[in-house]
């Protein structure tokens, strides 16, 4: 059961697994762009008359329904936060694929529950309740999807892979836009009710890879199935379970293991001095922070619902820039395949951040006196802030807080930084309908102050790790605190260190000699083969 590959091997095998992940991942896009286009519909507001608007009603009334439809949408990041909450307190035990599975059957179930609600059965709550469920599905995916890919995934290719995810994500949105929109011209519930349903498509699928596809060797070896783990690497490399290579990832894994023991990383979480574990957890949080208060969700979300009410354009011309807004975020995120890497984190985050609060302040600008073509200055401020997203702050705060993090609290710390994604999202989406109402200009003021705020930040505490082991990240903290300076200097001026050169540098600086429980005698040049430690290939994000 552990080891079942259904009889792939090799690129196969990770094609497969790169597909179940990216089905997975895609629900989380897929709801983020669900409600923009159907909170304001005809058909909905029909169905549940909490969330209409009348025509002549008073400001006061147009503010309390603003609360509901925050409400009704921001309740799938509350389920979400559950059940990444869920996820960092049991998912070690039950394992990776397993646990997905069970997210992908509750994701279901809540969907169910939400698109079978009528009008006068209590329809609101029902519908509420179907997507907390749901809410809780999509948190436990998204905390364990990044972790099982990474560790069945070669080191290499660890940045693509998250910006794979990332594109995923603005792919799922896409999909929902113009769903919502094709759907806009149907004269029943069907117009909300598939595509509440559809997502259901992408959670089976998943489901079924989960159930046919191996378990991470990692997470196997911790439990002491090292023969089934044995098997999993040799259906990875394509090869046989005596082949030179899978011996060493199996003693590598086994020595990375035992190095970490059975702590979940949580007594250490608060550490600081020369290992700066509760600094670095700070920073790897942050950027999730700052993800969501720098206004993404309150754009992607609530897209179609800005256009029609806080610029003043038609229902229809809304529909149809929202699905323009989405297809802007899939392409943009294309970029970033090349230049996570090559350009690197630090950078991307700084332009990101400028980008943003620019493309906000164009925004704010135009809407202090909200002219019909002062309007169109405002799409085009959105427009630019969601290519800027795309290939920047979209992927990078879902890589860098386990790059940023040491091995004993990496997957404590990285479900620290998914969960604060999670209620900061929920605050956005809560608030800003309402936000909206009161000041529209004054709301894209708040999220442009917010970029500009983090451009320092980003500065002065986000040392750049593309391109180095994640042991080197270690020796650039203590580093720094030994010799009293910002890490990002250190990072800057630190050369790319070998096997010989890292341990050496860890004796120096008086911490735990890097690779002592990784690599044994004569195994450094093993190291340097493969580009990183097995370190490299299980980050979670």
């Amino acid at each position: 059961m552990w080891a079942s590959t259904a009889g792939l091997t090799g690129q196969r095998l990770r094609t497969a697994i790169t597909i179940t992940s990216v089905m997975g991942f895609s629900l989380f896009g897929y709801d983020q762009g669900l409600m923009s286009g159907l909170i304001s519909g005809q058909e909905f507001n029909s169905e549940f008359p909490a969330t209409a608007i009348p025509d002549g009603s008073s400001p006061s009334y147009q503010q309390h329904v603003s609360v509901i439809r925050g409400a009704v949408t921001a309740c799938y990041e509350i389920g979400c936060f559950f059940g990444a909450i869920f996820t960092l307190a049991v998912g070690e035990k039950i394992g990776r694929t397993r646990l997905c599975l069970a997210g992908g059957i509750i994701l279901i179930v809540g969907a169910i529950i939400s698109t079978a609600c009528f009008k006068g059965n209590w329809a609101m709550g029902q519908f509420i309740v179907g997507r907390v469920i749901s809410g809780i599905g999509n948190g436990m995916n998204t905390a364990t999807i990044p972790v099982w890919q990474s560790e069945t995934s070669q080191a290499k290719n660890r940045g693509l892979l998250v910006c794979l995810e990332g594109a995923v994500i603005a792919v799922g949105t896409f999909v929902a836009y113009w769903i919502d929109f094709g759907l806009s011209y149907v004269d029943s519930s069907v117009q909300w009710r598939f595509p509440v349903a559809f997502q259901i498509v992408f959670a089976v699928i998943m489901c079924i890879g989960m159930s046919v596809l191996p378990e991470s060797p990692r997470w196997l070896v911790k439990k002491g199935y090292e023969v089934e783990a044995c098997k999993v690497l040799a259906a990875l490399h394509d090869t046989n379970e005596d082949d030179e290579r899978v011996l060493t990832d199996l003693n590598l894994i086994k020595a990375d293991v035992k190095s970490s023991g059975n702590s979940n990383g949580f007594s250490y979480l608060f550490t600081t001095g020369k290992t700066q574990e509760f600094q670095r957890m700070l920073i790897g949080s942050s950027t999730q922070f700052f993800q969501q208060f720098t206004g993404c969700n309150a754009a992607i979300y609530y897209s179609t619902l800005l256009f029609e009410q806080t610029i003043g354009l038609g229902h229809r011309l809304s529909l149809v820039l929202g699905g323009v807004f989405a297809t802007v975020y899939a392409l943009f995120t294309i970029p970033s395949f090349f230049m996570i890497e090559k350009v690197g984190r630090r950078k991307l985050f700084l332009v990101g951040f400028l980008g943003q609060g620019l493309s906000f302040i164009i925004t704010m600008a135009c809407l202090i006196d909200p002219t019909t073509e002062n309007a169109k200055g405002a799409a085009v401020g959105i427009y630019l802030f969601i290519a800027f997203f795309a290939f920047t702050i979209l992927p990078l705060p879902w890589i860098y807080p386990p790059e940023i993090n040491p091995l004993r609290t990496r997957t404590a710390a990285a479900a620290a930084s998914t969960c604060t994604n999670w209620i900061c999202n929920f605050a956005v989406v809560m608030f800003t309908p309402v936000f909206a109402d009161a000041s529209p200009w004054g709301m894209y003021l708040f999220f442009a102050l917010v970029n500009m705020l983090a451009i320092p930040v980003a500065w002065f505490f986000y040392p750049e790790t593309a391109g180095r082991h994640l042991e080197e990240i270690d020796l650039i903290f203590a580093k720094a605190h030994a010799e009293k300076k910002w890490a990002f200097t250190v990072a800057n001026e630190m050369p790319r260190l070998d096997y010989q050169e890292m341990k050496t540098m860890a004796h120096t600086l008086g911490i735990r000699e890097v690779g002592e429980d990784y690599v044994e005698e004569g195994d450094a040049e093993g190291y340097n083969e493969k580009g990183g430690s097995s370190d490299d290939e299980k980050v979670a994000a």
